[in-house]
């Protein structure tokens, strides 16, 4: 469980997430296709995660946060002091974008806050990013949560890569945050709150339903149970283990 060490932790939370609204949300402004916008957000996420996610865990997201919180992998007082950094830390960038475009570019990106497309309504706007935060979450489970994970050195990679997969085929249709944090900074500077919960409740359903699943269908005590009396070495064969004879 992650606890204490709150001004390390913190700091790296609000960096990262600086980073990523600062680089994804400035990457709209100026993009030319999609993929780029997918880039940005990927890259910046990967390169974050594995600089600082032996930290913090590089969150950088509440969703992620709360499935941490669920599932007892963080405390609480830790959790309360990551949603504030990172909500902070959404709000800092979006005005730091504010002040350094100019007002033509701000005005046309918006400040990367997203919105509805493709004839998307909210309803289905929340499903959609319900859904892509669940790939998210369930991809920092399996990579960067479960000891067992095959590629946990490479966790900050495919958690970047599931992020640009998302926003490619997300982006047009609710601009594929899967981060409150990510909507909040741009929504609250920019003044865009139209359907502002569709980023609210759709990472956070998501992120619920991703962290609980991972943790009921995976996750396992790293090491097997003694089954005989204290000091016999007695132990019971842990899954795809075969007993000695």
């Amino acid at each position: 469980m992650l606890a204490g060490d709150y001004v390390r932790r913190g700091a790296a939370e609000f960096i990262g997430t600086f980073a990523l609204i600062f680089i994804g949300a400035g990457s709209i402004a100026f993009a030319r296709t999609l993929t780029d916008v997918a880039l940005a957000h990927g890259l910046v996420i990967a390169v974050f995660v594995s600089a600082l996610g032996f930290i913090s865990g590089g969150h950088f997201n509440p969703a992620i946060t709360l499935g941490f919180l669920l599932t007892r992998r963080i405390a609480t007082t830790l959790a309360v002091l990551y949603w504030l950094v990172q909500f902070g830390a959404a709000a800092l960038a979006a005005l730091t974008l504010k002040l350094v475009l100019p007002s033509a570019i701000e005005n046309s990106s918006n400040l990367g806050a997203p919105s509805l497309g493709g004839g998307i309504g909210a309803g289905a706007g929340v499903v959609i990013e319900a859904i892509l935060t669940f790939f998210l979450v369930f991809v920092v489970f399996a990579t960067a949560v479960d000891p067992r994970g095959a590629f946990k050195q490479i966790a900050g990679l495919a958690i970047g890569f599931t992020i640009s997969l998302d926003i490619l085929m997300g982006g047009v249709l609710t601009g594929a945050a899967m981060n409150p944090a990510r909507a909040f900074g741009p929504q609250l500077v920019g003044d865009h709150w139209s359907k502002f919960w569709v980023w609210y409740i759709g990472p956070v359903a998501g992120g619920v339903i991703a962290a609980t699943l991972y943790e009921l269908l995976y996750l396992r005590p790293p090491e097997p149970e003694p089954v005989g009396p204290p000091g016999t070495g007695v132990e019971e064969p842990g899954p795809g283990e075969a007993t000695e004879t």
